[in-house]
C-alpha cells in the first residue's frame, strides 16, 4: 500500500471528515473510495474496427501459443508463491458491503 501526504484547505478537510462520518467510515477509507470512484468514471469504452479486433485476436492467440500448456500442479505452485496482502484494519465486510450498496444505488439511478 502506498502512502501520500497531501495538503488540503481546511474547509475541504472538514467537508471530507463530515462525509466520512456520514458514511460511518474512516477519513482515509472515504478518500480512497472517492478517488476510486472518480478514477473509475474516467475510463471510457472505445469502439474498435473489425481490423483492430482481428489483430488483437491474432496477437492474443499467438501469445497463448507461446505460453504453452500449464499443468495444474504448476499453476498451484505459482499461486502458492504469490504475495498475500491483508486488507486494511477498518475495512470490514460490513463496510465493503455498505460501499458496494452505495455505489450500486448511485449508478442505478435514472439519468435526468
Amino acid at each position: 500500500m502506498s502512502r501520500l501526504t497531501l495538503r488540503l484547505p481546511e474547509t475541504l478537510h472538514q467537508h471530507l471528515v463530515h462525509l466520512a462520518e456520514g458514511e460511518g467510515v474512516s477519513l482515509n477509507q472515504y478518500i480512497v473510495y472517492a478517488l476510486t470512484r472518480q478514477v473509475s468514471s474516467a475510463y471510457s469504452v472505445q469502439v474498435l474496427s473489425e481490423v483492430d479486433v482481428k489483430q488483437q485476436e491474432q496477437s492474443f492467440s499467438t501469445r497463448v501459443q507461446r505460453l504453452g500448456t500449464v499443468f495444474p500442479a504448476e499453476l498451484q505452485a505459482v499461486l502458492a508463491e504469490r504475495e498475500r496482502v491483508e486488507p486494511e484494519e477498518d475495512l470490514s465486510a460490513e463496510v465493503i458491503q455498505r460501499l458496494q450498496q452505495r455505489i450500486h444505488d448511485r449508478t442505478s439511478l435514472p439519468k435526468t
